[in-house]
């Protein structure tokens, strides 16, 4: 099986690059899977509905969230018949939304897509992600109640991060970290055939400042007050993210990165070229 995880997908520039060349990869590639975080894809402030279609009709097969997951309003509605879009499981109970969705890949597998957030440095404070992690991975084990599993572990500490690809080892298919939308170099299958990647970066302009324009941040940084609202950069995106390959159990048996375009050194799965 082959799936292919983006990271955050932010504003516009972000968005087309992914509506524009996923097609394609799905095809080229032939992949069984995609997911994508799109919390930052409305403005680089979470997601509208017709975003979220737009990126499933693209060849997304779930779109997961994090901690901007209801900043625009309207997804305190939508996410509710929207039944490929995963926010955070450890939201505290009563909170619109699901937290994980049993989705069927092209190849007929039944995946599980789960999406937490940290506690470290992040707000809000949710609950728990072990244990809401735990708790998804328990309800709906691998091999048992689907063919694959892919966590997205929203977080900013990459210590928090490492510690749940081992928690979730040899029980998930891929624990994969979003929001630094910068991505590291650290993939690797662990003792236990779960892939994981510490950060798959983001869909955006890496001339910026985590892919909004450069002049805001570095104003607060030097004055530490805000001159105006942050706003995405809008040159050409680089897609970033990983290549995973499952054996029959639905563990991993090679990973890779993927960078496609913008400022980005290229690369590109050879085990799928």
């Amino acid at each position: 099986m082959r799936l292919l995880f983006l990271g955050d997908v932010v504003g516009r520039t972000g968005r087309v690059a992914v509506t524009e060349r996923l097609p394609a990869l799905r095809e080229r590639w032939k992949l069984d899977l995609v997911v994508i975080n799109g919390e930052n894809a409305a403005g680089g402030f979470g997601i509208t509905e017709s975003i979220y279609e737009d990126l499933v009709a693209s060849g997304c097969d779930a779109v997961t969230l994090g901690n901007h997951s209801f900043d625009q309003r309207e997804a305190l509605v939508f996410i509710e018949r929207a039944e490929r879009l995963i926010r955070p499981a450890n939201f505290p109970k009563g909170t619109p939304g699901r937290g994980a969705a049993l989705v069927e890949a092209r190849n007929g597998a039944r995946v599980l897509v789960v999406n937490v957030m940290g506690q470290v440095f992040m707000g809000p404070q949710l609950d728990d992600p072990f244990r809401a992690g735990d708790a998804e991975l328990e309800a709906c084990p691998l091999g048992v109640g689907c063919d694959a599993i892919v966590v997205d572990f929203h977080a900013e500490a990459t210590s928090e991060k490492q510690a749940f690809g081992h928690f979730a080892d040899g029980r998930a298919s891929l624990v994969v970290g979003t929001h630094t939308h910068t991505p590291t170099s650290d993939h690797r299958i662990l003792s236990g055939g779960t892939a994981y990647m510490s950060d798959a970066g983001m869909c955006g302009d890496y001339d910026s400042c985590l892919g909004m324009k450069k002049e805001e941040p570095i104003h607060r940084f030097l004055r530490k007050l805000p001159s105006t609202r942050f706003e995405p950069a809008d040159g050409e995106a680089t897609l970033s993210g990983v290549a995973v390959e499952l054996d029959a159990r639905g563990l991993a048996t090679k990973i890779a990165p993927v960078r496609l375009g913008g400022s980005l050194s290229e690369a590109i799965p050879d085990f799928w070229e």
